[in-house]
């Protein structure tokens, strides 16, 4: 755990926030009681739901490269 960077932190507080905030919403409960804003706020974390998802997980071309040179190294599971 000493070794985290604060990148990774901060994207996965947002993410968790973000998550929270979408289900809530889904329930019904709105957190922000201006509808506008509500719907951009729920915009904007959706795109960071996506991009920490995308971000770290090898589903890119140059992703796959380097998973499979951490592969090759043994630094990580097959």
């Amino acid at each position: 755990m000493k070794n985290i960077d604060t990148g990774s932190i901060a994207r996965y507080t947002v993410l968790v926030i973000a998550v929270i905030n979408a289900v809530l919403n889904l329930v019904g409960f709105q957190t922000i009681s201006d509808d506008l804003t509500n719907d951009l706020v729920a915009v904007i974390s959706g795109f960071v739901m996506l991009y920490v998802g995308w971000k770290n997980n090898y589903l890119s071309r140059k992703g796959q490269l380097q998973k499979k040179s951490l592969q090759a190294q043994g630094l990580i599971k097959k």
